[in-house]
């Protein structure tokens, strides 16, 4: 395995984030769909998934709080 940065990372074929716990892979998770849902918009096209109901429901709040942050902050630099 290897670190590639966030922005890096191409959207396209599988993609397998794998480490320790405590590592950061929901934060890397919840940021890189985030930017799949800013730069591409491909909502139907995207899967995540984790080993327990509990991770799951975690990276879907993660997701949806940094999402309305974006948006929030785009707002703001609108004026």
């Amino acid at each position: 395995m290897s670190y590639q940065p966030i922005t890096d990372i191409e959207f396209s074929g599988l993609h397998l984030i794998e480490a320790s716990a405590g590592t950061g892979k929901t934060f890397t998770l919840s940021s890189l769909m985030v930017r799949i849902f800013l730069e591409k918009y491909l909502p139907n096209q995207v899967i995540a998934t984790t080993f327990t109901r509990a991770a799951a429901a975690e990276l879907k709040t993660r997701i949806r709080l940094r999402l309305q942050d974006m948006y929030r902050d785009l707002q703001a630099y609108r004026g």
